[in-house]
């Protein structure tokens, strides 16, 4: 396959002009030291056939083309998107999106001859000459700062500049006929034109002396030192006024012993001059004239009227000063009070993203109350004046080397221009290559919550209550995996519709093969508002819906029974569930074909800790041998068997309190009253469930009793049967079946 490079692209990417994905050819890759956190750096050089440029810098979120062998010499590729910027003077090129369209191996080599450009602005390359012929004009001055770095990455135009244009910086906007270079006149001049360092104390007339003050001056004369941008004769110098002044004559700080009418001084002239008039050499910068032509510049601007420089993410440093970001608060915890030995306080942190990645933002104490009702989440702010230091990467999972401590002087200011802000920044792992990824690795995954199990509370190790829940997520690449949410995330997660499910920094986690765990700092998003949800959206209402996706966490539920390992009863028997040394867990839809009524029940200790059968005593009372207590009364508890069948096979279970009272919806105590009171409702309250059919979550063990071993089923959970999925799964093994059946042997003869 022949590709064709975009030529010019260089040459217009070195100007910043827009180039809307250029095909160029690697030449050269150069590996930068990892940091202390391990994150690369290559810098690129690529060509389009003509020209080649060494100032492209790949983002580090691609440097997985590179790890990868991907990237390489003489390889082809597209540039989807770039920002340009200039780190210590250099012009540079962001690379954050590419695509690698030819290998070395297929390009076969170099393409064309290209010759080398450099990366230094015009103004490194061409110096300034000390001294300079009237005829010579100097280019401009250098421009950008060392470092930094414009958020929209334009610096000023590299333009060459053109033949007899003054330099921006030190020349007059417009000129009349007649006026001098704006560096140095020439030591040869015309007629008319004044020196700019020696003059004689004797000039012919239409020349003035530079150097000696003239007592008086020729009307229509300016001041030599400091003049106004236009002057109308008869205007005041706003310096000093003349000790003798004819009428319409301007003060002199330092004139000329003898100036004819018309002439400037050499040293310092009104950018707009008349005819006959000398070029000045410098406008004045330390003292303004305070009257200046409308719509004219000030020589030397304040900075509350400089426009305020952004500096991406990606170049923050401990070592770069009065940076600011334009950012996208993309998460915000909540105040949390901290301690330890010599001091305490509170904290709270944000995360911030923009277009060229994302770093974590700390506030303590008083940046807390300073701050934290100013920020809002998913709100774009302008941020500075913070301490930027290097992140511990055991509070936090972005992928960024430093982050930021709010300081006293700190300033977080609301902006109203989010364009090109992305509102989530993300690289989403596929479901299916989560198999791939090592213990504990932090990843971003989305998917679809194709079932959330009920909320339930757990105890830590602290002794306090916390709030878990799973969800079961499945993408496009028929893959499924668990993931846990805890505390309010658990709470507050709405389930219903299937909702698309985005998470930032989930931890990998090898509990019954892979399941992924919610922490502390990661971000729960639900529904999106990216591409990649919407085409899961789509995939999903399509064809999703009815795909049977093969769980990765084949064993274990956020809930500790195993729940997506499904089997048919003969499934159970002929694999020999249960043998092994440690119990095994299986899901199965069955139907209730029988169940042992007469003893469903039996009397248990009344202390809420133990559940053990206790014996009636001839006083009447009932006595618990494991507590060696007697007790006044009983409760009734559950130990229900019943059989259960589907269409190849059926075995028996034992279904205890909390899946029996699911199961027969009512209580051991009323239906032990039943028992006790009304025989024919107690029989009615089985012959509901006879031939009911629903989804069982069993434990299944070989257990030795008496000599004699024999499998126990042991039910953990009753639940409803949804026959819409149960046909998905039958559709999706009657699939798996036929792919794995041999092909249909053809009789040629017939």
């Amino acid at each position: 396959m022949s590709v064709k490079l975009t030529q010019g692209a260089i040459e217009a990417l070195f100007n910043e002009s827009v180039v809307q994905s250029p095909i160029l050819q690697v030449i050269n890759i150069r590996e930068y030291p990892a940091g202390k956190q391990g994150l690369n750096r290559y810098r690129l050089n690529l060509s389009d056939g003509e020209r080649s440029l060494s100032c492209f810098l790949l983002a580090t979120h691609l440097n997985h083309l590179r790890e990868s062998q991907l990237l390489e010499p003489n390889c082809v590729c597209v540039l989807k998107k770039t920002i340009f910027s200039q780190l210590s003077s250099r012009h540079v090129v962001v690379v954050l999106d590419m695509d690698v369209l030819q290998t070395a191996a297929e390009t076969g080599g170099r393409i064309g001859n290209p010759t080398q450009l450099t990366d230094q602005t015009p103004d490194q390359q061409q110096a300034e000459p000390s001294t300079s012929r009237s005829d010579e004009i100097p280019g401009p001055s250098g421009c950008g700062p060392s470092g930094g770095g414009n958020y929209d990455m334009k610096t000023s135009p590299r333009k060459a500049p053109a033949p007899r244009m003054a330099s921006p910086m030190q020349a007059s906007p417009m000129k009349a006929h007649g006026m001098a270079s704006p560096r140095m006149a020439s030591p040869m001049k015309t007629p008319g034109m004044a020196s700019p360092m020696q003059a004689s104390p004797m000039k012919a007339p239409g020349m003035a002396s530079p150097r000696m003050p003239s007592p008086m001056k020729a009307p229509g004369m300016a001041s030599p030192m400091q003049a106004s941008p236009m002057k109308a004769p008869g205007m005041a110098s706003p310096r000093m006024p003349s000790p003798m002044k004819a009428p319409g004559m301007a003060s002199p700080m330092q004139a000329s012993p003898m100036k004819a009418p018309g002439m400037a001084s050499p040293m310092q002239a009104s950018p707009m001059k008349a005819h006959g008039m000398a070029s000045p050499r410098m406008a004045s910068l330390m003292t303004p004239s305070p009257m200046k032509w409308s719509g004219m510049a000030s020589p030397s601007s304040s900075p509350s009227q400089s426009p305020t420089r952004m500096t991406p993410i990606y170049q923050l440093n401990p070592y770069l000063s009065n940076w600011t970001i334009r950012a996208r608060v993309i998460n915000k915890t909540d105040i949390r009070n901290w301690s330890n030995s010599r001091r305490e306080g509170k904290v709270f942190n944000l995360e911030v993203v923009d277009e060229t990645g994302e770093i974590k933002i700390t506030a303590f104490n008083e940046e807390v109350d300073k701050f934290f009702s100013l920020v809002e989440q998913d709100k774009v702010y302008l941020i500075s004046k913070g301490t930027v230091k290097l992140a511990n990467k055991q509070f936090t999972s972005l992928k960024n080397d430093y982050e930021i401590t709010l300081s006293a002087s700190s300033r977080i200011v609301p902006c109203d221009d989010d364009r090109g802000v992305p509102n989530l920044l993300c690289r989403f792992v596929p479901i299916s290559q989560l198999e791939d990824k090592d213990p504990d690795a932090v990843v971003d995954v989305i998917g679809v919550c194709e079932e959330a199990e009920d909320v339930s509370l757990i105890t830590t190790k602290a002794g306090k209550p916390l709030s878990k829940r799973a969800l079961m997520l499945t993408d496009s690449s028929g893959k499924m995996v668990t993931l846990t949410l805890w505390g309010d995330e658990a709470q507050k997660f709405n389930a219903s519709c299937h909702p698309v499910v985005a998470v930032r920094g989930a931890r990998v986690s090898t509990f019954g093969g892979r399941s992924l765990t919610a922490l502390l700092n990661s971000t729960l998003i639900v529904n999106p508002d990216i591409p990649e949800a919407f085409a899961l959206r789509d995939w999903y209402n399509q064809v999703g819906y009815a795909l049977c996706s093969q769980s990765l966490t084949e064993v274990y539920s956020a809930s500790g029974d195993f729940r997506t390992n499904w089997k048919t009863l003969r499934d159970v028997k002929t694999e020999q569930l249960g043998h092994g040394e440690k119990a095994d867990y299986f899901n199965c839809v069955a139907t209730v074909v029988f169940c042992r009524k007469e003893n469903c029940l039996y009397r248990a200790c009344p202390d809420g800790s133990c559940y053990k059968k206790v014996h009636e005593q001839d006083d009447g009372r009932y006595r618990c041998d494991k507590c060696g207590k007697d007790y006044p009364n009983f409760n009734y508890r559950f130990m229900l068997s019943v059989n259960l069948a589907d269409f190849g096979d059926n075995m028996w279970a034992t279904c205890f309190q909390e899946t029996a009272e699911t199961l027969l919806g009512i209580s051991a105590e009323q239906l032990g009253h039943l028992k006790d009171t009304d025989e024919n409702a107690f029989d009615n309250v089985f012959d509901k469930i006879y031939f009911s059919t629903h989804v069982f979550r069993n434990r299944v063990k070989l257990e030795n009793f008496n000599d004699e071993c024999r499998v126990k089923v042991t039910v953990m959970d009753v639940l409803p049967a949804d026959q819409r999925q149960h046909s998905r799964r039958l559709l999706s093994a009657i699939r798996e079946l036929a792919s794995r059946a041999p092909a249909p042997l053809i009789d040629i003869d017939a």
